[in-house]
């Protein structure tokens, strides 16, 4: 790998784990309507498990109501079915035939709490992910270093450049899981 890379890379893979960590909290319930609250429900349609995104549209009709428009309806009995049975979720949504309706109860304490908790699971995930890409960096770093393909100065400054990028991720992380958890808890 160019050495130019390493640096390159490492900024990407921190940027694409910030991203899922960010896209993971938007899942995360707060009391309001939101549809990536459905993004992980998998719905058995067709023989075959699916997305529920690839089987409905889902809007945000209210605050606090999702409404769901199967694009087959022969397949709404299984997209509430998998909503009723995500746990995580906590949901239960009803259907008049043709829509289904998912109305997002408030949060009561022991579930903001469970919430913050899933904060607290989420953010160690993608720490660990985050210490991976440095070590990953680092060790591409020492590698070059004993190949004598990088002399000690400028695998200094790279190793530098490289616990940057790791530090304002991380920085980035810490932030968004405390802001999430204060919307939670402060609902």
């Amino acid at each position: 790998m160019n050495l130019d890379n390493i640096e390159r890379e490492t900024n990407h893979k921190a940027d694409q784990i910030i991203d899922r960590f960010n896209d993971g909290l938007k899942a995360l319930s707060t009391g309001r309507a939101n549809k990536a609250m459905l993004d992980g429900v998998k719905v058995e349609a067709y023989g075959t498990i699916m997305p529920i995104n690839q089987l409905a549209s889902i809007m945000v009709t209210e605050a606090q109501l999702l409404q769901i428009n199967p694009f087959d309806t022969t397949n709404l009995e299984a997209i509430v079915r998998a909503i009723r049975n995500d746990n995580s979720l906590g949901l239960n949504p009803t259907d008049d035939g043709r829509l289904i309706r998912v109305p997002i109860p408030p949060l009561n304490e022991e579930r903001r709490r469970e919430l913050a908790k899933q904060i607290g699971l989420k953010q160690e995930e993608t720490m660990i992910a985050i210490r991976n890409a440095r070590h990953q960096a680092m060790d591409l770093i020492d590698k070059a270093k004993k190949d004598k393909s990088l002399g000690e100065d400028e695998a200094k400054r790279l190793e530098d450049k490289i616990e940057a990028i790791i530090n304002k991720a991380r920085q980035s992380i810490e932030r968004a899981a405390k802001d999430k958890e204060a919307e939670i808890l402060t609902l």
